[in-house]
């Protein structure tokens, strides 16, 4: 009578882990923000080559590793484990688990930072962040544009957005709903940071 070898821890956690697939989910998410592995790399500080490997199913990602990832795509952990047929949504995020992150990784001085108020829910019809701008002149602002409409209210402070080369100025009550699929830029323009509600939703199909 022959035995089969026994496994390996490591064989284990590979095995079990890759009836999950994380590594196509983490390739959907990094093509739905139509983001590069260097770019992912730098939000995270993983290299680009782990991060292939990753998606490729040919390297098991910690759990710090998979948190990482999941802070820069706005999911939770359970993004990748959770049976969605058994759970109804409902989630609270709490103030000390949001991470600001600057409108690029690789930008000396941000035109904005920004935290993800729902980072954890699963397939959102819509993103909403807290914003902080803090005051730039206008050469040190970068016109962006994106997919579905976004929303914008201001909490405190004066923001200046350029929409379709047109400056606008938004003080504190103040909201603007538009097409961000223009480009368009954000610029604080008090001594004091500005602070704001954005809220994004994807295209109509």
């Amino acid at each position: 009578m022959s035995f089969m070898a026994a496994e390996t821890s490591e064989e284990t956690i590979t095995r079990v882990l890759s009836a999950y697939e994380i590594g196509l989910k983490i390739h959907t998410l990094r093509l739905r923000k139509k983001m590069g592995l260097v770019d992912l790399g730098k939000h995270t500080g993983l290299s680009a080559s782990m991060l292939s490997q990753l998606e490729n199913g040919k390297l098991t990602p910690t759990l710090p590793t998979l948190a990482r990832i999941c802070m820069v795509f706005d999911v939770g952990l359970d993004y990748f484990f959770a049976d969605k047929r058994k759970r109804k949504l409902f989630l609270v995020i709490r103030e000390g688990e949001r991470i600001s992150f600057p409108d690029r990784p690789d930008n000396p001085k941000p035109a904005y930072f920004f935290e993800c108020l729902a980072y954890s829910a699963q397939e959102k019809s819509l993103q909403a962040y807290i914003a902080e701008f803090p005051k730039r002149d206008v050469e040190e602002v970068t016109p962006h544009a994106h997919d579905g409409a976004e929303f914008v209210h201001v909490l405190d402070g004066t923001l200046e957005i350029t929409f379709q080369d047109e400056p606008h100025l938004l003080r504190a009550g103040d909201s603007v709903y538009f097409d961000a699929s223009e480009p368009h830029t954000y610029r604080g323009v008090t001594p004091r940071s500005v602070r704001a509600i954005i809220v994004t939703t994807p295209p109509r199909l």
